[in-house]
């Protein structure tokens, strides 16, 4: 087992995103789509140039995180370090609390002006597909949620390991999260018990800040359920995006890029 997950996490994950950006942004040209809108070539390229900025920093910041990581591991920090769990325990617990902090910080960052200046960059985006993963500031993404993951490490002791299969399995529910495509009802009133649904992420990017404040989890939608942030409404009533993006000129990610720290 340890082999298999090492082998995944072995593959760039840049490969995977771009790979799963690939598939799906065909597919919603190919099939009848959830939302219908125009210039996707130009909104898949806006998106695409903060992947290209998170790329670049990334190169800085890849090398805090690892250094920080394993620092926290040399000096056995943590409670992993302090009870023995078997290995499978240890997966589930530590993609559990990860997952559980993202929760709380993703919460706030809607509750503290100063970072929803940031996080409104990811929720300005008015005709939602795929692509829309990409769109984050990353300021917000290596400062605010670099360190979330970083104090779960302190806390629990989590390894590189554990951290790389969470962010495997994070990468692939929020592409397919944003996907612009059909689901059935059926997949919400079964699997979105447990797990965060496409139509119940596009609930939290509905305009209306009543949804917008809710179904904050990444991968376990049963954090919404147990804190009661949990919101539901026909995903076809949903409206994307947020007043005061809905200029086309505030769609461009030289706006967005700088839309934290303008006064308007």
């Amino acid at each position: 087992m340890t082999e298999t997950i090492g082998y995944l996490l072995s593959i760039d994950l840049n490969y995977i995103i771009i790979g799963l950006i690939l598939f799906f942004f065909s597919l919603e040209q190919l099939l009848k789509t959830q939302f219908t809108f125009k210039n996707r070539g130009k909104h898949l390229w806006q998106s695409f140039l903060f992947q290209a900025v998170f790329f670049i920093m990334n190169i800085f910041w890849a090398v805090v995180f690892v250094f920080s990581v394993e620092w926290l591991n040399f000096y056995e920090i943590g409670l992993f370090f302090m009870i023995e769990f078997p290995f499978w325990l240890r997966l589930i617990i530590g993609i559990a609390v990860l997952d559980l902090t993202a929760y709380w910080f993703h919460r706030l960052s809607h509750l503290v002006p100063a970072i929803w200046r940031f996080h409104s960059v990811h929720h300005s985006d008015t005709s939602m597909d795929s692509s829309t993963y990409f769109r984050a500031h990353p300021i917000e993404v290596f400062l605010w949620f670099g360190s979330a993951t970083i104090l779960t490490a302190a806390i629990f002791g989590l390894d590189l390991l554990v951290i790389g299969l969470y962010f495997l399995i994070l990468t692939l529910f929020q592409i397919f999260g944003h996907t612009n495509l059909r689901f059935p009802p059926w997949l919400d009133n079964t699997l979105g018990l447990l797990f965060t649904t496409p139509n119940i992420h596009k609930i939290h990017h509905d305009q209306d800040q009543y949804y917008t404040d809710s179904n904050y989890a990444d991968i376990f939608i049963i954090w919404d359920r147990i804190f009661g942030t949990y919101k539901f409404k026909p995903v076809d009533k949903v409206k994307f995006g947020l007043e005061e993006f809905d200029e086309p000129r505030k769609q461009t990610f030289w706006y967005l890029i700088r839309s934290p720290f303008l006064k308007e």
